[in-house]
C-alpha cells in the first residue's frame, strides 16, 4: 500500500502560480493523477501521467496553464499551476494506481490510493 503526501497548496491571487507536490515511497511504479474538488461539485481529474512520464492528460479547463510531471528518482509527482483563476479554487488530491496508463486512467474509479488533499484558493 502506498501513502501519498501532498504539499504546496495555499492562498494566491488570480494570475499567480503554485506548484503542488505528491511524494510516496515506490511512486515510480504507479500511474498518477491530480484531481480537484470544489464545494458542491464532483471530484474531477485535472491531470494524469503514466509511470514513465511519456503519457500525460489534461482537462480542457487547465490545458496550457497546468503541467504535470514526475521525478521517479525522488518518488515525487508535481503539478505546476500557472495563470491561476478563481475557478481553480478547490481541494486538490493526488491519486495513484498500479494499472498502466490508458483511457480508463481518466476515471476516478481507476485510482485506489489517495492523498489527504491540499487546499488551493485563488482570489480575484
Amino acid at each position: 500500500q502506498v501513502q501519498l503526501e501532498e504539499s504546496g497548496g495555499g492562498l494566491v491571487q488570480s494570475g499567480d502560480s503554485l506548484r503542488l507536490s505528491c511524494a510516496a515511497s515506490g511512486l515510480s511504479t504507479y500511474t498518477m493523477g491530480w484531481f480537484r474538488q470544489a464545494p458542491g461539485k464532483e471530484r474531477e481529474l485535472v491531470a494524469g501521467i503514466s509511470r514513465s512520464g511519456v503519457y500525460t492528460y489534461y482537462a480542457d479547463s487547465v490545458k496550457g496553464r497546468f503541467t504535470i510531471s514526475r521525478d521517479n528518482t525522488k518518488n515525487t509527482v508535481y503539478l505546476q499551476m500557472n495563470s491561476l483563476k478563481p475557478e481553480d479554487t478547490a481541494v486538490y488530491y493526488c491519486a495513484a494506481t498500479q494499472v498502466p496508463w490508458s483511457n480508463w486512467s481518466r476515471n476516478r474509479a481507476a485510482y485506489n490510493y489517495w492523498g489527504q488533499g491540499t487546499q488551493v484558493t485563488v482570489s480575484s
